[in-house]
């Protein structure tokens, strides 16, 4: 990793909170971009797509995200100790595509807050006919109908050497390639590990700007997180607004709304409508400390239960005093409610050495989302997790790439001497060469 950054500015970090993405140019030389591009083009001729093993395939991608404005604003938007996540993947749009349909990657939360970011990089100059990456700005806010009082699609068009850093769930495609060439797409995954104390770019201390648009108070609510503060800009709103078809409506009502809408909030939480109680969800979120107590006795209610530790999970430390209770719902009999008091209890209580043992198990769950929650909680413990060695070593030979690889990183993270004779060994053992192939085996 980098050791030099240049962060962004209140202004475009602004810009990133309310449109969900950010493009940049590397400082890399043009061949550099060729030199990755024509590896591309062996790799695929010879293996098809390396997936997972795209790093050890083509490593000198890895300067691009060591460049010093790449690295900067991955810290602004994610924090200092941000984690590139194992999975990443080279997206192939191949000649006369057709493009794809407009969608949120699988693995989507639905949470507004950046915990998970994307970085889309080029190798090739991609003007629209080579079918970039479509996107719909704003839209990582909308879970329904992104084109609903939002821009049109923006083709993310870019010389060689052009990244793009998006929110996770931002609404994008590939679209259409009208040329007889192959469009290479670069995608890596990375993830916050540290919930914002403060400002984590340049700042000049700028307030949000007084803008007249009715998202003026989720953007805020957004800009108040990064920097470190809670509670969002309140200026009023109708709760039956939540009910809403238009989600543009709800989610600015979900942002304006005070503490007396509380308890209605709590009975939302169990409505039929899944948008209902996601709407719901975000304006407790928003309130943060003022909704702790609610929820913490709404997970005392079974249909109310999932949502209320999801909601507490997003409120991050400021819900701290729901710890003994997320931590008493990781045995519940619902997956769903361990799944999401195991992923909280990662925010609220990153700070917390006394939880390393109480998640361990959940690394070797049979559920694969319990244990990914699990080695992504204990991963944002870090040197707090070391009562978890001997599960964090015993996951490293997990059937899920995912919760090993993450096992991994928390054993690096823990730095004592055990730790990391442990994870040499591991590595040393598994060690993949990134010279043999198909077509070369020795």
């Amino acid at each position: 990793m980098a050791h030099t950054a240049r962060r962004l500015d209140d202004a475009r970090m602004q810009q990133y909170i309310r449109n969900g993405y950010i493009s940049f140019k590397t400082d890399l030389p043009p061949d550099f971009h060729t030199q990755v591009r024509q590896r591309l083009d062996e790799v695929f001729a010879k293996e098809g797509n390396p997936g997972n093993n795209l790093l050890p395939r083509v490593p000198a991608i890895q300067r691009v995200f060591d460049d010093p404005q790449i690295h900067g604003a991955l810290q602004s938007i994610l924090g200092p100790n941000y984690y590139l996540h194992p999975h990443r993947h080279c997206h192939f749009n191949t000649p006369g595509s057709e493009g794809q349909n407009m969608h949120k990657d699988s693995w989507s939360k639905r949470h507004h807050r950046t915990r998970w970011g994307m970085a889309f990089y080029y190798p090739q100059d991609t003007p629209v006919e080579l079918g970039p990456t479509g996107i719909i700005p704003g839209s990582h806010y909308h879970n329904g109908d992104p084109a609903e009082d939002l821009p049109g699609e923006v083709p993310l068009t870019g010389e060689a050497g052009t990244v793009v850093l998006v929110h996770y769930d931002l609404w994008h495609r590939a679209m259409p390639n009208s040329t007889e060439r192959p469009r290479y797409m670069v995608k890596f995954l990375f993830t916050r590990l540290q919930e914002p104390n403060g400002p984590s770019w340049d700042t000049a201390g700028a307030d949000w700007p007084a803008e007249d648009d009715p998202r003026q108070a989720m953007w805020q609510s957004m800009w108040d997180w990064h920097r470190g503060k809670s509670g969002p800009a309140l200026n009023g709103g109708a709760i039956d607004d939540l009910h809403s078809k238009s989600e543009s409506l709800a989610l600015q009502t979900a942002y304006r709304l005070d503490a007396k809408a509380i308890p209605a909030l709590i009975d939302l939480l169990a409505a039929a409508d899944p948008a209902i109680r996601r709407n719901a969800g975000y304006a407790l979120t928003a309130l943060g400390e003022a909704a702790v107590p609610a929820l913490v006795a709404a997970c005392a209610d079974a249909p109310k239960r999932a949502q209320a530790t999801d909601a507490l999970g997003d409120i991050g430390p400021g819900a701290r005093a729901a710890i003994p209770t997320l931590t008493g719902l990781l045995t519940d009999t619902s997956a769903a409610v361990r799944r999401s008091a195991t992923d909280a209890l990662g925010t609220v209580g990153a700070d917390d050495p006394t939880l390393a043992e109480a998640l361990a198990p959940g690394l070797a769950d049979a559920d694969e989302w319990i244990s990914r929650n699990a080695a992504l909680a204990l991963l944002r413990l870090g040197s707090r997790a070391e009562p978890a060695i001997d599960d964090l070593v015993a996951a490293l030979d997990s059937d899920n790439r995912y919760v090993s690889a993450k096992a991994a990183q928390t054993l690096k993270r823990i730095e004592t001497p055990i730790a990391r004779d442990a994870l040499l060994d591991y590595l040393f053992t598994t060690h993949w060469c990134s010279m043999t192939s198909a077509a070369s085996t020795f």
